[in-house]
């Protein structure tokens, strides 16, 4: 799992706990009750099994069932007649109307039905409903059901929110968490109407309207922004919820499902144009052959291909394994000529096949990953043919398609991912091999296609890591079988041992399922900012479970166990604990034994994954507000109080502004109104409380102040705000435009219109801004002699004056800027080779006296991403990259002294830690992710060095 140099976007403040979208955690147990014989003659029926569910009356789990149903109906007419029924059992009142078909899956005598919720005829995020009869001899039989319908949702499905401003504030949102906690070249706008390189990068796409099933459910517009990340590289492919009556962005998280999570960064090329590809299929002269190549470990294999008649060429098109040759084929195309950000979610022009004159593929084919590529997606395939009957990713037989090669900056790109349509492969660097170059990676990767077509797990908190840790599970399941590694060697678990070129398999292997991790050890409470919430990084939690399970049952049951599992049971929003249930229900299903279930129950509590698991998680620091439920918003601290935004328990109100002493003294104030909005980024300087309420149309800047009286709308504009600071009736923020420009603006009191910082000119940009004793620093983007130039600037508000202050190079990115009564502070980033260390940089008021208080290139610097300062301290976010996620690469808090003489560690909270807001002497406060919620806390020094 191979982190960014740094983290480039502002964090989309909140911690996740839970299975993505809604944090829904069913951890009830297992109730059990018994139906009674009908005669005395017959054997008993086998006992009702019912697993109730989570906020919702509609059961999680039933199992034990044997009741008719209509033998001639379609098998979802069926299903829906079963549960209209019972509607004493499952609480769902109309299934024809309230539950449409999704797929049905068939295997022999068995059919297993999938259901799509609608309330009002809006779909339910992640609201799926499965029904699993066995029909035969003419009769038809409902087995059990299970899944999520939320009975609980009563909101209402008309949107006041108009879908271009839900698009605008989409892309919006999402180039400010890419790229808002740093101030770069790339957020120059060099003409009139242009917009910025961040802006130009991202295009959003309605998707229509849904209810996201918190509480009595959320209306959302859904919205896909698309691009590429115009400091990374990376491809973007956002999922975004904006709240259909306030335009706040509620929910959103990459629907890229990666090996890796992040990718090494290089040059850039230019783009390439997005068309569809012929493929070799569509020649009529073309006809199946066969052939071989050398993988990259120096094993020959055959492989199928297709002769290309009217050429006599050979290209890498399996037609082999589909029914119907002439639509659908196995192919694997050269895409070394292709960045990243051209491929993902879209096809790529002008792309072919791999081709040979030969039926033997040479040298060239071996070292792009192309000949690993092909052969392991047939191996993949028929694995998943004939051990569990599937055809293919879809069930259906359709196409499947890996590109390979794919490059960075034009140069090395150290990942593979599935995007929903296709594989895709990077091409390594001087230490890894093509990504294509391991079986496992390429199971993998495939087995998150066929998770998109059966539980379509949501791919962020822990539905996503489930997902990945069921793509680990196939894809290390079908290495080990087809190398013939036993279960027992120490190597068995790891996952893409084999791409490193000089490095042993440990030090190269992007996991270990046998890495021991448990939930009270290592699951990490993240924002969905991070690995989508932890989906690489909590995986190995689950994953180990499973592999334990398949050491101890062998290979061919476990697998038969995880697959039922996966198709039959479980639904998008399941959690570790809905998806150890499904695990023990397809073993019971399937016929395990008492003892082998017991080794099932046993894998799973081994570690960790028991009812009830998420309350055992603990912290070293003082708690101030609990379960905050909140996303894309942060906390600040002044006056000795600080003020954070928190929704109710479910996350399904909008939400308010809190305040309250930072000594912990007295109870929490409720500061916003209670009208539907959004009030977020709200500021306090002891006295006054600022905020951002988002409306339909626009968004206001509110204040109120802490000793009570009315609130005052300060400003309404349409652009989106952050940054907001306040000191003494004067409201300090930065503007976010529709072009991806940025302007610090500030509002003294009695003022109706902001005064901007830069004078309002659009060449310009300034952001990141603080303020104290009356003067504001902010980073500046000015034009220089040759290009642009990076500046931190000091305005004093008393005499207007402005100074800028010294450089000791030439900066590629400024973060963060704080200020105290003696000095102004920094990030900084000078490395042209981008490590991700920045230095924290210091001036005088004055501009002169410039220094580094924690040097860039000292061995141990910090990776800041975010800054706050008192009088007598510095507090850094600093995320370390790493080629794996693990706790020590999250982001942490790390004080300095304001000379830098001292550094110490803030907290040794396990999980992230976000948002640090200064509150006087060394005494922060933070959002901070240990118990797997978003809590407020605090901590009055330094915890040391954590060992």
């Amino acid at each position: 799992m191979r982190k960014p140099r740094h983290n480039q976007g502002r964090p989309a403040h909140g911690i996740t706990r839970g299975t993505g979208a809604a944090a829904l955690l069913a951890a009830a147990g297992l109730l059990i009750t018994a139906v009674p014989a009908q005669a005395a003659t017959p054997p008993p029926a086998p006992p009702v099994e019912v697993v109730p569910g989570e906020d919702t009356a509609t059961p999680a789990l039933v199992e034990g069932l044997k009741e008719p149903v209509d033998a001639e109906a379609a098998p979802a007419d069926a299903a829906r007649g079963h549960l209209e029924a019972r509607e004493s059992r499952y609480r769902i009142a109309e299934p024809r109307r309230d539950l449409t078909p999704v797929r049905t899956l068939k295997r022999g005598a068995d059919e297993t039905v999938r259901l799509q919720q609608r309330h009002r005829g809006v779909p339910v995020l992640g609201g799926q409903y499965v029904v699993r009869m066995e029909k035969s001899g003419g009769e038809r039989v409902v087995t059990g059901t299970s899944g999520k319908y939320f009975t609980g949702l009563t909101t209402g499905t008309e949107a006041t929110v108009a879908e271009d401003v839900a698009v605008r504030r989409a892309v919006s949102a999402t180039a400010a968490r890419l790229g808002g906690s740093r101030l770069t070249e790339a957020d120059a706008v060099r003409e009139e109407g242009e917009k910025s390189q961040k802006a130009r990068s991202l295009t959003g796409t309605a998707r229509g309207l849904v209810v996201i099933p918190r509480g009595e459910g959320v209306l959302a517009r859904h919205v896909t922004v698309r691009g590429t990340d115009p400091v990374t590289g990376e491809p973007v492919l956002e999922e975004v919820y904006v709240d259909a009556r306030s335009g706040f962005p509620v929910l959103r998280y990459s629907g890229i499902k990666s090996v890796t999570g992040a990718s090494r960064a290089a040059t850039r090329p230019e783009r390439a144009g997005a068309a569809p590809a012929a493929t070799a299929a569509d020649e009529p002269a073309a006809s199946a052959a066969k052939g071989s190549g050398l993988r990259l470990d120096g094993g020959k294999v055959d492989l199928e291909l297709t002769l290309d008649g009217a050429t006599g060429r050979y290209g890498m098109t399996d037609r082999s394994r589909m029914a119907d040759t002439t639509k659908n084929t196995l192919g694997t195309w050269d895409a070394s000529s292709h960045d990243v950000g051209d491929v993902a979610g879209r096809w790529p022009n002008g792309i072919r096949v791999f081709e040979s004159a030969t039926a033997e593929f040479g040298k060239a084919a071996t070292d792009a990953g192309a000949v690993d590529a092909h052969w392991a997606a047939g191996q993949v395939y028929d694995y998943f043919r004939k051990q569990h009957g599937r055809n293919g990713l879809d069930g259906r037989g359709s196409s499947v398609n890996s590109l390979v090669g794919v490059t960075l900056f034009g140069g090395s790109y150290v990942n593979a991912f599935w995007d929903g349509q296709k594989m895709v492969y990077g091409s390594g660097d001087e230490e890894f091999k093509p990504l294509a170059a391991d079986l496992d990676v390429v199971g993998h990767e495939m087995t998150h296609g066929i998770v998109e077509n059966t539980a379509n797990l949501v791919y962020a908190g822990q539905s996503g890591a489930l997902n990945e840790a069921v793509a680990d599970y196939f894809g290390n399941a079908i290495d080990v079988t087809a190398s013939g590694r036993s279960m027992d060697d120490p190597d068995a678990g790891l996952i893409g041992e084999d791409l490193c070129r000089t490095k042993g398999p440990r030090d190269c292997a992007l996991r270990d399922l046998d890495d021991g991790a448990t939930t009270s050890k290592n699951f990490l409470g993240v924002t969905f900012a991070t690995d989508n919430g932890g989906v690489h990084l909590n995986s190995t939690v689950f994953s180990g479970a499973l592999w334990d399970m398949r050491q101890d049952l062998g290979g061919e049951l476990a697998d038969r166990i995880v697959y039922k599992a996966l198709s039959e049971y479980m639904t998008p929003l399941d959690g570790f604990t809905e998806g150890r249930n499904a695990v023990l229900a397809a073993a019971r299903d399937l016929g395990a034994t008492a003892k082998q279930r017991n080794v099932v129950k046993r894998s799973f509590s081994a570690h960790g994954i028991v009812p009830g698991w998420e309350d055992a998680l603990g912290a070293d620091s003082d708690r101030l507000l609990g379960k905050l439920n909140t996303s894309g918003t942060g906390v600040q601290a002044g006056g000795g109080w600080w003020t954070a935004s928190q929704s109710n328990d479910d996350g399904s109100e909008p939400y308010s502004v809190y305040a309250g002493r930072a000594d912990g003294s007295g109870h929490p104030k409720l500061i916003s109104p209670n009208d539907g909005r959004f009030h977020v980024s709200p500021a306090t300087d002891g006295k006054t409380v600022v905020w951002a309420a988002y409306g339909a149309t626009s968004l206001d800047v509110l204040s109120r102040p802490l000793a009570g009286g009315p609130i005052k709308k300060l400003y309404t504009t349409t652009s989106d705000i952050s940054g907001l600071r306040v000191e003494n009736g004067v409201v300090v923020f930065e503007s976010y435009g529709i072009f991806g420009d940025r302007h610090v603006g500030y509002l003294r009191p009695g003022d109706t219109r902001p005064t901007y910082a830069d004078g309002g000119s659009f060449f310009l940009a300034t952001a990141l801004p603080s303020i104290s004793q009356g003067r504001i620093a902010y980073a500046k983007l000015y034009p220089g002699e040759t290009g642009y130039r990076l500046g931190v600037e000091v305005l004093d508000l008393g005499t207007g004056t402005k100074t800028l202050t010294g450089q000791l190079g030439e900066p590629q990115s400024l973060g963060q800027t704080g200020i105290n009564s003696q000095h102004v502070f920094w990030l900084t980033d000078e490395n042209l080779a981008d490590t991700g260390q920045a230095g924290v940089r210091r001036a005088d008021l004055d501009g002169r006296n410039v220094f580094d208080i924690a040097p860039e290139a000292k061995p141990r610097a910090l990776h800041g991403v975010d800054l706050t300062v008192s009088e007598d301290a510095v507090t850094v976010t600093s995320q370390t990259p790493d080629t794996q996620w693990r706790n020590e690469t999250l982001s942490k808090l790390w004080q300095l002294t304001t000379d830098g003489s001292r550094l110490d560690r803030v907290s040794c909270n396990r999980g992230e830690q976000l948002s640090p807001a200064a509150v006087s002497g060394r005494q922060v406060v933070w959002l901070d992710g240990t118990t797997g919620f978003t809590d407020l806390v605090t901590r009055t020094r330094p915890a040391g060095l954590c060992g």
